[in-house]
């Protein structure tokens, strides 16, 4: 069985033929354009799947996608969605369903990436786990006894908006001191900048990877800002545990590719603040499905939608 699966974000849109072991066949990638509207893009990803499909070698039986939101997975309809203005009530679960006769699920790339990670991934056999994904925010999804966490209105909880310091950093949200406003990437170059002394040299832009590398060269102020990023890191994760107890923690997103220089600090953090609980239980895990993990996540949809518990 081959699922194509459908990637939705923010600067590309990618289309993969995924098998049902989850490993990617073929994909296809164009960058997003906000300015084409939503029947040319959707043009372009019914070729995109039609190609994948032919680059399998195998007949597409259903399409899975994950894309960011809002949106309502069991409608298939999109919010609104900052990056594709006019895409709100537009429905490419109908609409590829119409094209392919195939069926066809959709989930926020967070709730995607958890269950890809649940079914083939680092936390396989894990029954409860919540994955995380650091990069420029900070999302992630929750799966509970092999099953994803819904909130009212089908609604995807954004444990990036949780706050840690309420007199922190302004948050897109409203509030201010908010995780993703503390620990995002922008958040570790907002903190460097803000603190480094005058006349500190730095060469290339300066970003979370680049504050990353000048650490491991020795830094002094890039390893305060990256021990800063742990200690926020270890705080968000430690009121996670607290609350849910869970088998596994699974870490991805572009910050954590330099995971090594983090769990350390986020483990002393943990086991400060999580001594009501079996914290020592909840596995620190990284997501293992590498560079392919947003289509290998989507295809995880379609399985856990219409094959429940037999994936993997």
């Amino acid at each position: 069985m081959v699922i194509a699966a459908v990637d939705i974000g923010g600067t590309k849109i990618a289309v993969g033929a995924v098998n049902d072991h989850g490993r990617l066949l073929s994909r296809e990638e164009i960058p997003t354009d906000a300015g084409q509207g939503y029947t040319s893009t959707l043009d372009q990803i019914g070729q995109m799947v039609r190609q994948v499909g032919e680059a399998s070698g195998a007949e597409i039986s259903g399409i899975g996608i994950g894309s960011t939101g809002p949106l309502d997975p069991v409608t298939g309809e999109f919010g609104d969605v900052d990056f594709l203005p006019g895409w709100r009530g537009q429905n490419p679960v109908r609409d590829l369903q119409q094209i392919f006769s195939v069926p066809v699920a959709m989930e926020n790339d967070g709730d995607a990436a958890a269950l890809g990670e649940s079914a083939w991934g680092a936390a396989r056999n894990k029954s409860r786990l919540i994955y995380i994904t650091v990069g420029t925010g900070i999302g992630g999804g929750f799966i509970f006894d092999g099953e994803l966490y819904r909130g009212v209105d089908h609604a995807h909880p954004e444990v990036g908006h949780q706050v840690i310091d309420a007199s922190g950093p302004d948050c897109s949200c409203g509030f201010r001191g908010c995780w993703e406003s503390l620990a995002g990437g922008p958040a570790m170059v907002a903190w460097m900048e803000g603190n480094r002394p005058a006349g500190h040299q730095h060469h290339g832009a300066l970003t979370a990877k680049r504050i990353c590398e000048l650490a491991r060269e020795g830094d002094p102020v890039a390893r305060k800002a990256v021990e800063r990023e742990a200690h926020y890191l270890g705080l968000g994760v430690a009121n996670l545990i607290t609350l849910f107890t869970p088998d596994a923690i699974v870490l991805g997103g572009s910050v954590m590719k330099n995971a090594v220089l983090f769990l350390d600090g986020m483990r002393k953090t943990i086991a400060r603040g999580c001594r009501f609980v079996p914290f020592g239980k909840a596995d620190l895990m990284l997501a293992s499905l590498g560079e392919d993990s947003n289509l290998i996540g989507a295809a995880s949809v379609w399985h856990h939608r219409f094959r429940p518990h037999t994936n993997g």
